[in-house]
């Protein structure tokens, strides 16, 4: 499937502001983050790593799931494709994602007139 594969970062823009903009600059690593997506059809298995900490999710394109945050909190959302593109509108920001180029694009977006995006570019390896 399109997203299936392992993705090392690239890039990103607006990193510590986002962090900073959803409280969670604590969090803030130089280390490069891992992307490993498994798409069966519609439904999707999601991990982010780093060295000592894995968030994963799991979600079907077109169903409300239950999912959870980067800190473990647990939130429910529908989860769209729109153009190839996944929308999952977290409590604090809206996540989109797509493959450009064979590249893994991922966005989060924080609400507002000021909504700041953070930019995420990821090689398949």
């Amino acid at each position: 499937m399109a997203f299936t594969g392992k993705y090392i970062l690239e890039s990103q823009e607006n990193y510590e502001q986002f962090l900073e903009a959803i409280g969670l600059l604590s969090a803030k690593t130089d280390h490069k983050v891992v992307t490993e997506v498994v798409q069966d059809g519609d439904h999707f298995t999601w991990t982010q790593s780093i060295p000592n900490w894995t968030w994963s999710n799991e979600f079907t394109i077109g169903q409300e799931c239950e999912l959870q945050t980067m800190t473990g909190a647990k939130f429910t959302a529908n989860v769209t494709m729109e153009g190839g593109k996944i929308k999952i509108q977290f409590p604090q920001y809206l996540f989109t994602a797509e493959i450009v180029e064979d590249k893994l694009e991922m966005n989060c977006t924080t609400p507002g007139d000021t909504g700041l995006v953070f930019k995420r570019v990821n090689t398949r390896t």
